[in-house]
């Protein structure tokens, strides 16, 4: 039995997809070769297996012009990246994203602007949540208040 295909972006992968994000609208293979950072150049063979690749997994899309092949990405990055933490979270957190946020609170290397950060994510999240669950933003709306932080006191 062959190994079953991902969806997950490999690394080559996702430098050819930051590229054509970055770049916007259309790219043909050679112009891609030839905006390749520094040292991180890769062959034209190379880079259209990958963006073949990238079109079977439905990132990206072609259109014909003359011989050349225009690539254009058809998801957007902030759709590939939400696909990516929902993947690695159902591999790793059991679907939970309390263990998953929890592992990365458990990590030391985050700093109080973070958590700040975090904290205000959460409480949005929260009042987003409870007006969604009434299917009115009035009454949920004003009940549901963030609590204050430390400056707010």
């Amino acid at each position: 039995m062959p190994p079953r295909k991902s969806n997950t972006l490999t690394e080559a992968e996702l430098r050819l997809m930051r590229m054509l994000w970055a770049r916007g609208g259309e790219s043909a293979v050679a112009d891609l070769v030839a905006a390749m950072p520094e040292g991180e150049t890769l062959a034209y063979t190379s880079v259209l297996t990958t963006i073949r690749i990238l079109e079977q997994k439905g990132y990206v899309r072609h259109r014909q012009e003359g011989r050349a092949f225009l690539y254009s990405p058809c998801v957007a990055e902030h759709e590939a990246s939400r696909s990516e933490v929902r993947h690695m979270m159902r591999r790793f957190f059991g679907d939970s994203r309390e263990r998953l946020l929890l592992s990365l609170l458990g990590d030391d290397e985050i700093d109080p602007d973070e958590l700040d950060r975090l904290k205000q994510a959460i409480a949005e999240a929260r009042e987003r949540s409870a007006i969604a669950a009434t299917g009115k933003g009035g009454l949920a709306a004003a009940s549901v208040r963030p609590e204050p932080t430390e400056d707010a006191q």
